[in-house]
């Protein structure tokens, strides 16, 4: 039944069609039609955050990032550590904003300009008079995709949000003897020693029977289970893979060149001197017609011997700042001059001195130095590729992206004939999983793309998935291959591997009974201690190289009879006992420095208040998460790596 409708698909979708639309216009649609179909994954105050208001705040957020910081590694924004902290934010701001509305926080009119105020983006758009710049202002906004009542709204929602954790920051006080005592724990300092129990060391002394490790086995069936995996093909339409298809001839740079030459070139640019007889606008009369004479005889020598300008400027001109220098200002574009001196200067020709030229400082004689050219064509050629290249990919992208997502659905039984038509490269990955794995690039990087390879119909009839936007102006298609299910090899395919996971599990074992056995020794007679390492002063800041564990404990460790003893689980790596010597007493910092902890202590006592205070609205408002925490990146192996 469903070949045959995939056979006639035309045909039934016309049929779907006439059906439908009917409907639709006499009941009319709900808006949250294809999005109440989304599954939930959290809830906040009863309200429903769904997968699709998610993935668009994730790409909102991605957007935001790459315009910002360009050169950011995509794996980075597409991990499934950054689409679940942007799911946490996007919970935060349901609970704030529920919060805020329980608590009844708005924002009036007089708060909202006065932050919109603040803005400095927005406060440049005044004009003298103090009006704001109706269009420019409207051009910022666009610029954020919003607008101008948009934005506003948004901005006013911010501020009534923003007030609910106000009150927090606002109270959270710490005193000086509390960050002190604080302080003095975070940062003492104590004389340890150390025996560490590496289990390495115990290997040699574990045998394994037959028996004990099929035990193991039978124990570990589920920590032995290898995942489900798939070999997959999958094709990707962007603008970045039709980029080598587009063909551009000399008369398609040439004209671009021509209809984009002010922007590509850029604001042209002219060398000026000028000499400064100083008569601001506020001077009396005569003042300001003694300076006039002055610079009209000034002028009458620089006409008469022009290549004394520069001597001239140095020793007659009132700006001090380019006297030195002969009068030069070097190179400068249109805005950058008050507007009577912008005007004579691009007026001018090279080498050309102008009349007197009056604006509020006085007046100037100026003399046109250089003109920079623009760039000609030739030197912009290579950009001009690029940018019209990708252009053109662009556009070619949003004329093929509905026609790529019915061809995929269409001819579902491979994606061969789709790689034909669109001149897209094939691309295959063995060993894929349904989350993406560590270093995973591009479609293979995408949660929702591998839930579409890891779907009944593309697993079980091996059909192809719809396309699915893993990024902006992403489309990517794929089908499976090959799958193996998840299952547990055979015990002699995995004796080996058994082998070493229990033996390394029992040296553990070994080396923590030796070291427990050891602490429970010296303690009640030090003096049997053998093994110790040096001494070490040990602190937060000074760790020695040594474990975390083992500072935390030592730093934990009760002192009020010394030597102290304590044991430290090292987990896969064994154990050790630290002998706590004695503490040594913190240096009392000098006063910049105690004011700069003082600082940092209020700074983390405001974040631990407001961390509290979030906890309780959350339970307030009935958080519920419904998607796993991803496990954390490890940055120390990928950066290796």
């Amino acid at each position: 039944m469903f070949e045959a409708i995939r056979k006639h698909s035309k045909i039934v979708i016309v049929l779907l069609f006439l059906l439908i639309i009917p409907s639709f216009v006499l009941v009319g649609m709900n808006s949250n039609y294809f999005s109440e179909k989304s599954p939930v994954v959290a809830r906040v105050d009863g309200s429903k955050i769904r997968q699709t208001d998610w993935d668009s705040a994730h790409r909102t957020q991605s957007d935001r990032i790459r315009a910002q910081a360009p050169t950011v590694d995509p794996k980075l924004l597409d991990s499934p550590q950054a689409r679940y902290a942007t799911l946490e934010r996007l919970v935060r701001e349901h609970v704030l904003t529920a919060a805020a509305h329980a608590m009844r926080l708005v924002t009036n009119d007089a708060r909202l300009a006065s932050s919109l105020q603040e803005i400095p983006e927005i406060a440049r758009l005044r004009r003298a008079d103090g009006t704001l710049d109706a269009d420019a202002y409207r051009a910022l906004t666009a610029g954020l995709g919003l607008t101008p009542e948009g934005f506003e709204a948004d901005m006013r929602r911010s501020l009534s949000v923003n007030q609910v954790m106000d009150g927090v920051r606002r109270t959270a006080f710490g005193t000086q003897e509390s960050a002190r005592l604080a302080l003095d724990a975070l940062y003492g300092q104590r004389e340890i020693q150390l025996a560490r129990f590496n289990a390495a060391d115990f290997s040699a002394k574990v045998a394994a029977t037959d028996a004990e490790l099929q035990a193991y086995y039978q124990a570990h069936t589920t920590q032995l289970q290898r995942t489900e995996q798939a070999s997959v093909e999958y094709l990707l339409l962007d603008p970045g893979s039709l980029r080598a298809a587009i063909h551009l001839s000399e008369e398609d740079l040439r004209t671009y060149y021509q209809e984009n030459q002010a922007r590509l070139a850029g604001k042209q640019e002219r060398r000026a001197s000028h000499i400064l007889v100083n008569a601001p606008r506020d001077a009396l009369a005569a003042e300001r017609e003694r300076a006039k004479e002055r610079a009209a005889q000034l002028l009458a020598q620089v006409r008469k011997n022009p290549a004394g300008f520069a001597e001239v400027a140095k020793s007659a001109s009132d700006d001090k700042g380019s006297a030195e220098a002969g009068g030069d200002l070097n190179f400068f574009s249109r805005g950058a001059m008050v507007k009577p001196f912008e005007d004579a200067v691009f007026a001018l020709k090279k080498g050309e001195i102008s009349d007197l030229v009056e604006t509020d400082f006085g007046y100037h004689i100026i003399v046109l130095t250089d003109v920079k050219a623009p760039p000609s064509f030739e030197e912009l050629r290579p950009s001009l590729e690029e940018e019209l290249r990708q252009q053109q990919a662009q556009r070619k992208f949003a004329e093929l992206a509905e026609a790529f997502s019915n061809a995929v659905y269409e001819q579902a039984d491979s994606l061969q004939a789709v790689a034909e038509k669109f001149q897209l490269p094939l691309q295959t990955a063995a060993g894929v999983t349904r989350s993406p794995a560590p270093g995973a690039q591009g479609p293979l990087a995408n949660a929702q793309f591998l839930q579409a390879l890891f779907a009944p119909d593309a697993l079980q009839n091996k059909r192809n998935t719809q396309a699915v936007e893993t990024g902006p102006n992403q489309l990517a298609a794929g089908r499976v291959t090959q799958y193996t299910p998840a299952a547990t090899p055979p015990f002699e395919e995995v004796r080996a591997h058994v082998r070493n996971l229990y033996r390394a599990e029992k040296s553990v074992e070994l080396a923590r009974q030796s070291g427990q056995a050891k602490l429970a020794a010296w303690k009640k007679a030090p003096a049997t201690a053998t093994g110790l390492t040096a001494v070490a002063l040990v602190s937060r800041e000074q760790s020695q190289n040594l474990p975390r564990p083992v500072i935390d404990a030592a730093l934990r460790a009760p002192v009020d009879a010394l030597p102290a003893w304590v044991g430290v689980d090292l987990g896969a790596e064994g154990y050790a006992v630290v002998k706590v010597n004695r503490v040594v007493a913190r240096k009392a910092p000098d006063a910049q420095r105690a004011q700069q902890e003082q600082q940092k202590y209020q700074q983390w006592l405001t974040a631990a208040e407001e961390q509290a205070y979030y906890a309780l609205l959350k339970q307030r408002f009935k958080v519920q998460i419904q998607v796993a925490r991803p496990q954390a990146i490890d940055l120390a192996g990928a950066a290796e790596n």
